[in-house]
C-alpha cells in the first residue's frame, strides 16, 4: 500500500510544481516507515484538497498581479495622483536619486539601449522601466513635465535622468504630441515689427518702374556702373570667336 501511495504522490507532483517540496518531504517520511504500516484513510482526499487550494491561491495571485499592472493602463495619469505614487516618490520626480549600474565612478556618455529584452530585465532598470505603473502618454502631463526644464523648456538629457534610449524616444514623441494638442506650453521666437517696410528699401526689389523709353535703363543705378576697359578687352579677346562682328 505504501508503494501505491507513493505512486499517487509522484503523479500529483508532476501535475503541480507548487506542492513539490511538501510532497517530497512526505515521500521521504514514507520511505522511512516500514512497509507493514497501514495507510491512514483519507490521505489521498486531503492531498487533493491541498492541491486544489494551492491552485486556487495561485490563480488568485496571478489575477491580482494582472489587475495591478492593468489598473492604470487606460488612464496612466491617475497613478501620479494616487496615494501609492505619493508614498513611493513623494513630491520628487521619478528619476530623482537614480544611479545606473556601471563600472567606475564616471558614468558612460550614453544610457543603455533598453532595460527589458523579452522576458529578461537588466539589473537596476531605468526609472520608467522599473515601475510598470508609469506609462508614457501624451495626456500624462505631470509625468512629462518632470523631464522638461522649467527654465529653458528643453527636455532633460537622458544621462541626467538615467532613462534608457527606448523610453527616451517615447518621451520625445509624447512631449511633441502634447505640444501639438496644446497640453504643454512652448515658446515661439518673436521679432518686434518696427513698422518699416523692408520689401521696397532697394530699387532692385521695389515696385515695378514705369515703362522704359529707348535711351533709358531699367534701373537707375545701371547708369552709374562704369566697367573697366581692361577687363572688357580681356573678355572680348577670350570670346572673340563668339562675338558678332
Amino acid at each position: 500500500m505504501a508503494a501505491s501511495l507513493q505512486r499517487v504522490v509522484t503523479a500529483i507532483c508532476r501535475l503541480s510544481p507548487s506542492i513539490v517540496l511538501p510532497t517530497r518531504r512526505y515521500q521521504i517520511g514514507l520511505q522511512r516507515l516500514p512497509v507493514s504500516v497501514a495507510v491512514i484513510p483519507g490521505v489521498c482526499h486531503r492531498l487533493c484538497r491541498f492541491y486544489n487550494k494551492a491552485s486556487v491561491l495561485q490563480d488568485e495571485e496571478a489575477a491580482q498581479a494582472v489587475e495591478i499592472l492593468s489598473r492604470y493602463k487606460d488612464r496612466p495619469w491617475e497613478y501620479l495622483q494616487s496615494e501609492e505614487y505619493t508614498n513611493r516618490y513623494g513630491s520628487s520626480p521619478v528619476w530623482t536619486g537614480y544611479r545606473r549600474n556601471h563600472k567606475g565612478g564616471i558614468p558612460p556618455q550614453k544610457t543603455r539601449k533598453t532595460c527589458i529584452r523579452g522576458d529578461k530585465i537588466c539589473g537596476n532598470p531605468c526609472p520608467i522601466c522599473r515601475d510598470p505603473n508609469i506609462i508614457i502618454h501624451h495626456q500624462n502631463v505631470k509625468l512629462l513635465q518632470q523631464f522638461i526644464s522649467p527654465q529653458t523648456g528643453q527636455v532633460f538629457d537622458p544621462t541626467r535622468t538615467g532613462v534608457c534610449m527606448k523610453q527616451q524616444k517615447k518621451l520625445n514623441e509624447a512631449i511633441d504630441a502634447a505640444k501639438d494638442h496644446g497640453l504643454l506650453p512652448f515658446q515661439i521666437p518673436r521679432a518686434d515689427f518696427s513698422g518699416e517696410d523692408y520689401s521696397n528699401s532697394h530699387d532692385a526689389v521695389g515696385s515695378t518702374p514705369p515703362p522704359l523709353t529707348s535711351n533709358d535703363s531699367w534701373y537707375s543705378w545701371y547708369d552709374e556702373i562704369t566697367p573697366d576697359k581692361m577687363e572688357v578687352s580681356k573678355v572680348r579677346k577670350t570670346y572673340r570667336a563668339y562675338l558678332k562682328r
